[in-house]
């Protein structure tokens, strides 16, 4: 069994200094200013949004959603429409100082290959993850013996999105020698969780987490 990981940061975040939507706050906290960012399934292009002014960094995005791509040129960002199943192996070894998977991993049919490619293209990988293993997921799966919505979307819905909890996930990131080097968990879309000091707590007091993965 791995030893449990302390969800501590290389450097403070700050993470206090001004509210913002979860993930993406914790994201922009996380990315260098300037840097060069890869956004896979980027959407609607708010994170890329949040990185450019946050961060000044330089974005660009990949999303298969024609209108999605419309509307994020018609918003002036640098976006290309693709699927990144497949798509990832055109882009060049360490083209990017970051690339950010901000609740899009799950959602593709070969996860692992696809964060491959991320730790091949950028210098260091982004992911933020919905936690299957929250406890009140637990719960309601005890209590009423059905597998409660992910992110808003029932198990029958059109879209795949897979479940992991946040000890699967850095499970997955040590196996492919991926070093984790922040994971913030956030409860309610703020950074923290009750009693989450290490990721096993953080994997029942937490409902999702951003995690900084070094290739």
């Amino acid at each position: 069994m791995a030893a449990q990981l302390e969800l501590v940061h290389a450097a403070p975040l700050d993470l206090d200094a001004r509210p913002g939507r979860g993930d993406h706050d914790i994201i922009a906290r996380m990315v260098d200013d300037g840097a060069s960012v890869l956004d896979v399934g980027c959407g609607d292009g708010a994170l890329m949004q949040t990185l450019t002014r946050q961060s000044k960094a330089r974005v660009r995005g990949l999303e298969r959603d024609k209108a999605k791509v419309r509307g994020c040129v018609v918003r002036g960002l640098s976006v290309v429409q693709g699927d990144a199943e497949s798509d990832l192996a055109e882009f060049p070894s360490a083209s990017f100082n970051y690339v950010v998977l901000s609740h899009s991993l799950l959602a593709m049919a070969r996860p692992r290959d696809a964060l491959r490619q991320a730790g091949r293209i950028g210098e260091r990988v982004i992911v933020s993850v919905a936690n299957a293993g929250f406890w009140r997921t637990r719960f309601k799966l005890a209590t009423s013996g059905r597998v409660p919505p992910q992110r808003g979307a029932k198990w029958s819905d059109g879209d795949l999105y897979r479940s992991c909890s946040l000890r699967d996930f850095a499970e997955l990131a040590r196996e492919m020698r991926f070093g984790i080097e922040t994971a913030v968990p956030l409860t309610q879309g703020r950074p923290g969780a009750p009693f989450a000091k290490t990721l096993w707590r953080a994997n029942v007091f937490a409902e999702e987490a951003v995690f900084l993965l070094a290739p």
